[in-house]
Order: C-alpha cells, then structure tokens, then sequence
C-alpha cells in the first residue's frame, strides 16, 4: 500500500513502480526510486543494509555540489555509480517565505526556471535512466519533493502516465512532510521556518507546472526535443522498454479481518493516501490530516472498522457504524452505517471497493438489520454513481450534516435493501 519505504533516517524514499499508464501498462517496481537526501544514509546501520538490498546500481543527485558537500553525499560503495547534477541554477530559500506567498504559483515558478536553466543536467539524468541495464536507479534531492518530483514528472510524463497520477506521485511528499519539518528543525536550533508551507507538496503546484510547461513548450515531448535536444520518441521508446510491463492479470483472493487499536496509524496513513488521490483529480471530499488516530480508535470502540488485505498488504478498509444520527436522524436499529469505503491506489486488486461493499453488507445482515445505508457528498455526483452501480438508491438529503471538525455540508443519502 505504501510507497514510502521504511527508513530511520530517510523519510520520503518511494518506489515509483506500479503506476499505470493510459495505454494499460505499469511502471515495474522495484526499479525506479525517488528519494530525500540520501547522505542521511551510513554505512553499518540498518538503513545501509536496507538499502544495500535494493539492488540500486546508480545514484543521482540532483542537489547543488554545496549542498552535497555540506550535508553529506551518499557514502561511496562499489555497488553503484554516483552522478551530482545539479538541474537548479537560481538557489532560493523556502523556509525565509513569508506566508502571503501561495505555494502553487510560486513553487511552479521556480519549476520553470529549473525547466529553463538546468538543460544539460536534466537531459543527462534522462539519459542515466534510460541508459541503466544492470538494476535499480536513484534519484533525489534535499527532501526528495521539489527537484526530484519535477525530473518525475517529466520522466512519468514520457513514459506515458495520465497527468492525474504525475500530480498524485508529487502530492505524497504530503506524507513526510511532519518528518521533513522535524528534520529541519533539528538543523536549525530548534526554530520553526517561516513559509507556513515549507515542506508542502499540494497538488496545486504540479498541475501548475505541467499547465505552464505546455503552455511555453507545446508538450512534455517537444521540450525533450526542442530544448534538451534529445529525441524524444527515441528517448520514449527506450524508458517504456526498460520500465514499463503488462498489468497484472490475476491478483491474491482478499481477506478481511477487524481492525484493532494497533492498526491506527495504517488507517490514518491509508486515509491520507486516498485523499491526496481524490484531490490529484479534483474531487474536494477528504483532506490529509482531517482524522487522526483518536478518530478510529473511537469507531473502533463505537462501532467496527475493518481492512482488507491482499496477502500481507494492506488494500483498503472502511468503518461500520450502528446509527448516524448526524447524516440520518433519530432511526430505530435496522441498518448498518458504511463510512470511509478507502482502497489502496494503483496496488489493490480492481474491484476492490465492490467486494468491500459486499463484505460489509454481508455483516450487517449477519446482525439481522435489513437495510445499508451511507451518504456522499451532493457535491460528488461521481461517488453517488459509483454506489447507485453497487443498488443502492437515493432517498433523500441532509444539506446540514456536521462531523464536529467544519462548516455543515450537503449530502445525498443512499440506502440498500439486504436480501
């Protein structure tokens, strides 16, 4: 479910494998890695080893040489080659922001000025990519969002991925963002920086940049082409070689089993994952951070939450709820509330959602209750398509329902009859 391998010390290190492409292919993991500053990295210690595992034979670093020499480059090992190529050429400090500054058209901005100055290294990091036979490839920066999400962008872009997930993969830095504001704090005397979105990856600032990028250069290709003075097609052809495969044709069965306390920061991290989803393709629903562990602990001990898991990884879960009155009003006991119906992007098995659906439909009726009931937003046509697919019909709406933590908002509400 996650792409954030688990380091100590490296907090945004992620597989780009398995996102899929708009003619049905996938990226192939355990090839294609994006990272923050791997001179985190020692020799000795855990991390090394986990790194050492991976198989990577080349490391780029795209932060400035000052950089590398200040904070530490990765340690030397002759298991990889090490390239520093430097794709930024106008330094500039996030952290001295003030919070007037918005970080979608700023941060876009400094992306085209990367896209304009850092020709040679950009085309060169391409290159390294495209060349690389032997195993796994690196590549990073400071914190793994700015650089290395921009020189992802453009390598997703050529390998065919749909803009939404370009936008997705540079949203998850999201994720890291508290372990990255730690991380700088420490470095800085215990002071906090003064850009309220220093480490902020929102969606905004990639579908900016990817807009401005074909606004100036026509497409992704023709920058390859016209200003990296690389051909394009060629470059295509031999990244889709090396990276990409068939989507997987069979998957593991699903099994589902109830959630304990134990299992709240997985549901926290699995929540926060599926909003970032949503909000890459526009749908305002969730935002990161909206529930807390405290949140499914308490559904835990008021009602169920249950995940689903194919093998050991996790695909999705979803709360069961006993009554609602916020949504539903005062009812007697003959339904099941389904709240927070979440599946892992890009690795769950497709159809995961429905068999969710199913299962917790088919513990509702176990409780002798004849009805499921749920809500979405009247906002989100498209989620109440989705659930009016699975038979469940709408029979009113509640235009003031709060949970506690907003303004009240309008949902439509759905209601199924269990046979």
């Amino acid at each position: 479910m996650d792409r954030h391998l688990r380091f100590d010390a490296l907090h945004n290190f992620r597989d780009l494998g398995g996102y899929p492409t708009r003619d049905g292919l996938r990226v192939r993991p355990g090839l294609l890695y994006r990272a923050d500053s791997l001179g985190k990295l020692t020799p000795g210690t855990t991390d090394w080893d986990r790194f050492r595992a991976l198989g990577i034979r080349t490391v780029i670093d795209l932060r400035h040489p000052w950089e590398a020499e200040r904070r530490g480059r990765i340690p030397h090992d002759a298991s990889f080659t090490y390239h520093n190529l430097s794709i930024e050429h106008r330094p500039y400090d996030q952290a001295a922001q003030t919070a007037d500054v918005e970080p979608g058209p700023y941060l876009s901005e400094r992306f085209m000025e990367v896209a304009q100055d850092g020709t040679k290294e950009i085309a060169a990091a391409l290159t390294l990519i495209a060349e690389e036979r032997d195993g796994g490839l690196v590549f990073h920066c400071a914190s793994g969002k700015d650089r290395t999400g921009q020189l992802a962008a453009l390598l997703l872009a050529l390998l065919g991925v749909p803009d939404e997930v370009i936008i997705e993969d540079f949203s998850l830095t999201e994720l890291a963002t508290g372990a990255l504001l730690a991380d700088w704090r420490a470095r800085n005397g215990g002071r906090s920086p003064g850009w309220p979105s220093f480490a902020r990856a929102p969606e905004s600032v990639m579908r900016l940049f990817l807009a401005a990028m074909r606004a100036r250069y026509g497409s992704i290709e023709s920058y390859v082409t016209h200003t990296l003075s690389l051909d394009a097609a060629a470059l295509a052809t031999s990244l889709r070689a090396r990276l990409l495969e068939p989507a997987p044709t069979t998957w593991p069965d699903l099994t589902y089993r109830r959630a304990t306390p134990e299992d709240a920061p997985l549901l926290v991290r699995l929540r926060d994952t599926a909003a970032l989803w949503q909000l890459a393709r526009g749908i305002r629903q969730w935002q990161p951070g909206e529930k807390d562990e405290t949140h499914f602990r308490t559904r835990m001990r008021d009602g169920e939450v249950w995940l689903a898991h194919t093998g050991d990884t996790p695909a999705g879960a979803w709360e069961l709820w006993w009554d609602d009155p916020a949504a539903w009003g005062p009812r007697p006991p003959e339904a099941g509330y389904i709240h927070r119906l979440m599946t892992t992007p890009h690795t769950a098995p497709p159809g995961t959602g429905r068999r969710m659906l199913a299962e917790a439909e088919s513990r509702i009726t176990a409780t002798g209750r004849p009805y499921a009931r749920l809500d979405c937003l009247t906002s989100n046509p498209r989620l109440r398509a989705y659930y009016e697919s699975a038979g469940y019909t709408a029979v009113g709406e509640q235009r003031q329902k709060t949970d506690g933590t907003g303004s009240p908002y309008a949902v439509t509400l759905l209601e199924k009859r269990l046979s």
